[in-house]
């Protein structure tokens, strides 16, 4: 058991849904449904001594998780800065999730499927430090809805989210390289299912919400009212208007 009480709390920004605290060197925050789950899967990335991910140290006196605090930028406001947004930095997200499924892949955690899948990759699950002076990728944070999953699933999600396809893309030729530029990266073999993959997330991410919501859950009824259905029903229009251009790049 690892002691809090009598220590000081911060509380974290950017928590939609889990209310997340700093205990000194630790992160403490609510188990989930999935919590033993990515308590292994964190255990052996440590073990594989992958830096990309924090560490499980544990149950804390009041039940809460405790993983190791990675210092760092974690990208959660609409403002950022531009190297958070820069090919480099899409470069070194893209080569992270391949490590980790690389690792992950053929394993017992990854049962029957290709890898371990995060499900909620963006710059607001991600670290970022100053690497040769300017702010670079180095880790993924809120891994509680990491699965067994296909590969393209996480890599649809860089493309959807780090790219940041939607009606706020000024420059649909740059978007549609950076897609290219992503599956190149990642050596994605079925290129002809990445848009498809995106479409599907963006139209799971806005129904989940609403279904959420209409029952009651309070972080989902606080995302709905931010406006963050329609956000997302407009990037899912936005990609299915568009779909051919991005489809072509890929070819």
């Amino acid at each position: 058991m690892i002691q809090s009480r009598g220590m000081s709390e911060s509380s974290l920004p950017g928590g939609f849904v889990n209310h997340v605290v700093r205990v000194g060197a630790t992160v403490r925050r609510p188990p989930s449904a999935r919590s033993e789950f990515v308590a292994e899967l964190l255990r052996f990335l440590e073990v594989r001594g992958w830096s990309g991910a924090p560490r499980y140290l544990g149950l804390d006196e009041d039940g809460r998780e405790v993983l190791t605090y990675l210092e760092g930028h974690v990208a959660w406001e609409r403002e950022q800065p531009s190297a958070v947004h820069s090919e480099e930095s899409l470069l070194l997200v893209t080569r992270l999730v391949r490590e980790f499924h690389d690792l992950t892949a053929g394993t017992e955690l990854a049962g029957s499927q290709e890898a371990v899948c995060h499900n909620d990759l963006s710059p607001k699950n991600t670290v970022y430090r100053s690497v040769g002076g300017a702010l670079r990728p180095v880790a993924f944070i809120d891994w509680d809805l990491a699965a067994p999953g296909a590969r393209i699933h996480d890599v649809a999600h860089v493309c959807w989210q780090y790219i940041g396809l939607g009606p706020w893309v000024r420059d649909i030729d740059e978007s549609a390289r950076r897609l290219r530029l992503v599956a190149d990266t990642y050596e994605l073999a079925d290129r002809d299912d990445l848009v498809p993959a995106i479409l599907w997330w963006q139209d799971r991410c806005w129904r989940g919400i609403e279904a959420a919501a209409q029952t009651g859950d309070r972080a989902m009824i606080g995302l709905r009212d931010a406006g963050a259905v329609m956000e997302v029903q407009a990037a899912w229009q936005w990609v299915l208007d568009h779909r051919g251009v991005l489809a072509r790049a890929l070819r």
